[in-house]
């Protein structure tokens, strides 16, 4: 008997450690005492003991239980609806929230119904640390999940998304092939292989960003992918399916404006629309769009222009490797004492120029490294000031080493102008020609 008590002693000692609260309570009286007070509970008038558990909790439940869980509360604590759920299943657990002292406490209600089948046991547990644990958990999960369904370079959904995304389209077709109205567009940057031989990998990523962008923008109301290393996939969709035409018109004249003149990526595209009457599959439409996009290739390719990111094609004399060192080395010299201006420095034999990287995003210009970037640069100047750049451009043309500095607005990426004081200077060569012209931008 003596091993009994102790037992029994030990086992209330567990629950109390387990438990924030223990109510026992008399099924036939409702009398009810508290076992382990709920310090959380100070302050709130919620009684230790009384003589109807269920009425005298569903009064208090408004104290201290959240708004949106209260009609739960109070369900839980009607007697025969508890009785019910004991009778046939000894125990019942459920979670609801509290607000206590002004904050939002995640508990668990546990009830038991016990041997003697007249009285019940009724605990609350605070599970707070641990519905925080798993609310972290839920969005590692989540975070990984979008990860892994993300391209790493550009940002958009991959191919593994692609895939998941074919499914959910064949199950549409499959169940309501009349309610289906979608178009796929295939794109690939044009030369990747050549750019990436050739410039580096370096210059074929940037290349493959822009594309990127160049795509999203255009068909900003529906999923791109990137299923390849040049490929990419774009689902038409709304607003974006109503204007297809006029959309693919888009990319495909900004795209040959870019080759002529060489001034952002070169994109062969194709286009095909879903047949209910003929399509059983997403596969069919992607296949003729792939098709289609094969044919504008092969049009891109016949035109004897060479791409922007290779843009050497309309020089004379394109710019060797030891120019373009000495060109990295003078703007590497000229950046270190800049401060928080931009650099710029041009090589005129060549017209190539290297650009800050700062000032190339915050301006939406091409690339850091331009040929004719002046003609680029030019299309940011506001037109009132335009004649001002002109005029120190053509002293510049004109061999006057002596720049004087100038102020003139430029357009951001952002669509607003800012006020840019530059200070330029010349190089000339042996025979006193100009072959360098380059500066420091301040932007107001």
């Amino acid at each position: 008997m003596k091993d009994d008590k102790e037992a029994l002693s030990q086992i209330a000692l567990t629950l109390t450690h387990h438990f924030d609260s223990l109510y026992y309570i008399d099924i036939e009286s409702g009398n009810y005492t508290e076992y382990i007070p709920h310090k959380l509970f100070k302050g709130l008038d919620i009684p230790a003991y009384g003589e109807d558990f269920f009425s005298e909790v569903q009064e208090s439940a408004s104290k201290c239980v959240h708004p949106d869980d209260l009609e739960l509360v109070i369900k839980l604590h009607d007697k025969e609806a508890m009785l019910d759920r004991l009778y046939s299943n000894k125990s019942y657990s459920v979670v609801y929230r509290l607000i206590l002292h002004g904050n939002i406490m995640h508990m668990r209600h546990f009830e038991l119904m016990c041997d003697d089948r007249k009285h019940i046991i009724c605990c609350l547990e605070n599970i707070e640390e641990e519905f925080r644990r798993k609310e972290e958990q839920e969005k590692d999960l989540q975070s990984a999940r979008r990860m892994a369904r993300m391209d790493a370079l550009t940002g958009i959904r991959n191919k593994t998304a692609f895939t998941e995304y074919i499914a959910t389209v064949d199950e549409r077709i499959k169940a309501a092939p009349e309610s289906c109205h979608f178009g796929v567009i295939m794109c690939d940057v044009n030369d990747l292989k050549k750019i990436n031989d050739t410039r580096g990998h370096s210059f074929g990523d940037e290349a493959i960003q822009r594309t990127s962008r160049l795509i999203c923008d255009t068909f900003d109301h529906s999923p791109v992918f990137r299923v390849g290393g040049d490929e990419f996939v774009v689902v038409l969709d709304g607003r974006d399916f109503d204007m297809r035409e006029q959309l693919l018109a888009k990319l495909r004249e900004e795209s040959l404006a870019n080759k002529r003149s060489r001034s952002g990526p070169v994109v062969a595209c194709g286009m095909a629309v879903f047949d209910r009457v003929s399509d059983d599959s997403f596969e069919a439409v992607y296949k003729r769009a792939d098709m289609e996009m094969y044919e504008n290739k092969n049009e891109l390719k016949s035109m004897k222009i060479v791409d922007y990111f290779m843009g050497m094609n309309s020089m004379d004399i394109p710019i060797n490797a030891e120019r373009k060192r000495l060109l990295d080395g003078m703007f590497g010299a000229l950046y270190t004492v800049a401060g928080e201006g931009y650099v710029y420095l041009n090589d005129l034999k060549h017209d190539f120029s290297r650009w800050s990287l700062t000032l190339v995003d915050d301006f939406g210009m091409q690339s850091e490294y331009m040929y004719h970037a002046d003609k680029y640069w030019q299309k940011h100047i506001h037109p009132d000031d335009m004649n001002t750049y002109q005029e120190a451009i053509d002293a510049v043309l004109c061999g006057n080493a002596e720049v004087r500095p100038i102020r003139y607005r430029a357009r951001r990426a952002d669509g607003t102008y800012a006020v840019c004081h530059t200070r330029g200077f010349v190089l000339s060569d042996k025979d006193g020609n100009p072959e360098y012209f380059g500066g420091i931008i301040i932007a107001e």
